[in-house]
C-alpha cells in the first residue's frame, strides 16, 4: 500500500530535476500543493489518495463529490 507520505516525497524528488519541462513542472507542483493541501486536512489518514479525493477536498460542493444517503 502507497502512503501520501512516500507520494509526497517522489513529487518533491521529480521537482528537483532540472531537466523536467515548465508544463510537466506546474503540473507537480499542482499536485503537490493538492497532496500537502489534502495531508493537512485528513493528519489521521495516511493512504495515498486518488485524483478525486483531492478534487473532493478541495471542491467539496462539486456535483461529483456529493454523497447522499439512501
Amino acid at each position: 500500500m502507497n502512503t501520501i507520505n512516500g507520494h509526497i516525497k517522489r513529487v518533491q524528488d521529480e521537482l528537483n530535476n532540472p531537466m523536467i519541462s515548465s508544463q510537466r513542472r506546474r503540473h507537480i507542483e499542482d499536485e503537490l500543493d493538492s497532496l500537502e493541501r489534502y495531508h493537512n486536512n485528513h493528519p489521521e489518514d495516511d493512504h495515498d489518495p486518488n485524483t478525486l479525493e483531492l478534487f473532493c477536498d478541495s471542491n467539496p460542493n462539486a456535483p461529483e463529490c456529493r454523497v447522499y444517503d439512501v
